[in-house]
């Protein structure tokens, strides 16, 4: 496929580790009260990527950007929307309400509400050249909350490489406005009202093998090691922010 330049959008858009980086249930990380997705709205279409296929070398290859973007995260979109028709749901119907309320609707529509979103995310969390760091509020809180900044990442990479199969490690701020460090199976978030971490989502990481199989085959832990060179802090705080 001849690669073209993508325009961006950046609005549009298991363990838990609790403060200190005390590991804690799963149940008591989350809430059952509904967690609001502030300002971010994801409809039921692809957002064209902010960069290149190949913007992400070496840390991520051309191939499996192409391939991820347009055959794996295109499905979720196309699925979801036939989900939506067959359910009888509107068509400007947005993602986040639908995973408010997940548990009332088909595995189908879990599966693929939940990837599409996922996905539609993790695209904006990553630009060429990350900033290396947060900063702001996010770095103040993330440092009081897991005791520094180089802390919370290794607990969140171990819960990226301990999520077994197919899944989701994510930072996310519950109920109490109180960060977490969690992972999810398969395409479930923290939005839904089925998961067993409940908050909003600031930062996830993908650790389906699609994502990283073709350079780094099933060394899952280079490939999360690596993934934070491309982290794009600006669009995490965003994000902290809004909530």
């Amino acid at each position: 496929m001849q690669r073209r330049k993508f325009i961006g959008h950046i609005s549009k858009a298991g363990f838990a580790v609790a403060a200190a980086g005390s590991v804690t249930s799963l149940a008591s990380c989350g809430s059952s009260k509904h967690v609001s997705a502030g300002p971010f709205t994801t409809t039921l279409d692809q957002v064209p990527l902010a960069y290149r296929y190949e913007a992400l070398e070496p840390v991520i290859d051309a191939k499996t950007m192409e391939i991820h973007y347009t055959k794996h995260a295109a499905a979720y979109s196309t699925n979801l929307k036939d989900a939506v028709k067959a359910e009888g749901l509107g068509d400007n119907v947005s993602v986040e309400e639908i995973l408010g309320k997940v548990s009332k609707y088909s595995p189908k529509m879990r599966n693929n509400s939940g990837g599409h979103y996922n996905h539609e995310m993790f695209w904006q969390s990553m630009k060429a050249n990350g900033e290396g760091t947060p900063s702001g509020q996010l770095l103040t809180d993330i440092e009081a909350q897991f005791n520094s900044y180089g802390n919370f990442k290794s607990l969140f990479s171990d819960a990226a490489k301990t999520r077994f199969g197919s899944g989701w490690a994510w930072l996310y701020k519950d109920g109490q406005k109180k960060l977490h460090i969690g992972s999810t199976p398969n395409q479930d978030n923290p939005l839904m009202d089925l998961s067993d971490i409940k908050g909003f989502p600031i930062l996830g990481l993908d650790v389906w093998e699609h994502a990283y199989y073709l350079k780094y085959q099933n060394k899952r832990a280079d490939y999360i090691d690596n993934w934070w060179k491309v982290v794009n802090w600006e669009y995490v705080q965003k994000r902290y922010a809004a909530i």
